[in-house]
């Protein structure tokens, strides 16, 4: 076996293995030139196992909101984990849960949550929820989902079904199923169960913006409307949640990412009463909902979602998130003028620079600057935690222009 590779890290000694952990998204043997390990967190930087201290630019792929080890959400996971580590939902509620289901509607206008895991989960548990809804109101022949070109919901079979970037799509055709185009479809047909959109951001796409008047369609459709907020719930585009910002008027959202404020894997469909009631009935009529994962409504989960929800009225976080939105904006007009930058694309604090070339090299001396991102191919994220302060963004922008002006020099 290879020893493993010892470094000091302040007092104490961390060791790191990379011949035995696989990353998604990443080409290992690429990897082993550029390799990043963290082992701390706290507030808006991380800090790798060399002791080198970096701002997480990109929260963390979308998750962090209040910062790492906040010490109120700490607190709350270590509270619930001496109390009650883990209690199935399936026929069994939990306090926390239950709580987390109240406050998550209250905020969303929405009247039941649907706990699962990451956000793959939700999006696959609101798919089969629009089948079985229209199963149970008579109508099995809706079972067609319409979605946005562009659109990326996750990596399990459905949501990549419903996801239209062909790079992660493509190798894996024969096992997902055929959906339709928003821009392309007519709404009114009659075997459309649902339509799944983006509000306002596809994130995956490389920050791509979707204006809020081209949801207004779907404002006369009687097909479900499901709303996908997992990269852009929680304060992202400014608002609690993006779909505020559109006509949409949603029968289901999903929700993930910064519902713990980044701190552990919970997601949540949240659905109207609509939705819910045409599950209803006895027991012999098998309307309940065929669906559920061994964690949802994990307890110790629950109750870091409840510290960040309360978090955003006691730090108020949608402040500034304005803030840092409108920071990050003064900075991004030089850049939109510089030949080496294509297009700058920003709603709140989701922010995509496209590039006419390769973001990895970027990202790569951005680290070196300290400052941790990942490029979408040649578009660089700055995606900053909510708690970020104006002299954070300039920093990076600081070290982002020079890098740019470097490679245009060079």
């Amino acid at each position: 076996m290879d020893s493993p590779e010892r470094r000091s890290l302040g007092s104490g000694v961390v060791a790191t293995r990379l011949a035995h952990l696989w990353l998604p998204f990443t080409q290992m043997r690429e990897y082993e030139r550029h390799p990043h390990t963290f082992v701390r967190g706290y507030g808006t930087m991380l800090e790798d196992v060399q002791g080198r201290r970096v701002y997480d630019a990109v929260s963390s792929i979308w998750t962090t909101v209040h910062g790492h080890c906040h010490p109120r959400i700490v607190e709350a996971i270590a509270r619930q984990a001496s109390m009650l580590d883990h209690a199935t939902l399936l026929g069994a509620g939990n306090p926390v849960a239950e709580e987390l289901a109240e406050r998550l509607c209250a905020i969303s206008g929405m009247q039941r949550a649907f706990f699962a895991g990451d956000g793959a989960s939700a999006i696959e548990a609101s798919l089969k929820m629009a089948l079985q809804y229209w199963q149970n109101a008579g109508e099995p022949q809706r079972n067609r989902f319409v979605r946005l070109s562009r659109a990326y919901h996750g990596d399990t079979i459905g949501a990549m079904s419903v996801s239209d970037i062909e790079l992660f799509k493509k190798r894996f055709g024969s096992v997902t199923f055929e959906t339709r185009k928003y821009e392309e479809s007519a709404l009114l047909e009659p075997d459309v169960a649902a339509v799944i959109v983006e509000p306002l951001v596809q994130a995956s796409a490389g920050m791509r913006l979707v204006p809020g008047a081209e949801y207004e369609r779907l404002t006369t459709t009687d097909a479900l409307v499901i709303c996908d907020e997992i990269a852009t719930g929680f304060g992202r585009t400014g608002t609690l949640f993006a779909f505020e910002q559109t006509p949409l008027r949603p029968d289901i959202v999903c929700v993930g990412k910064g519902l713990t404020g980044g701190t552990l894997a919970l997601s949540a469909a949240l659905v109207s009463d609509k939705v819910y009631d045409a599950f209803l009935g006895g027991s012999g009529e098998r309307k309940q909902f065929f669906h559920g994962h061994s964690y949802a409504g994990n307890p110790i989960a629950c109750a870091a979602g409840l510290a960040s929800l309360s978090l955003f009225e006691e730090e108020a976080t949608l402040v500034r998130a304005a803030g840092i939105a409108a920071a990050a904006r003064r900075r991004l007009e030089a850049l939109r003028r510089h030949p080496l930058v294509r297009e700058v694309r920003q709603t709140g604090t989701m922010i995509g620079i496209e590039l006419h070339t390769d973001g990895w090299p970027i990202a790569h001396t951005l680290y070196d600057a300290g400052h941790f991102t990942r490029p979408i191919g040649n578009v660089v994220q700055f995606v900053p935690p909510l708690c970020s302060t104006d002299e954070e963004v300039d920093a990076f922008f600081d070290s982002l222009i020079s890098v740019i002006l470097s490679l245009s020099q060079g």
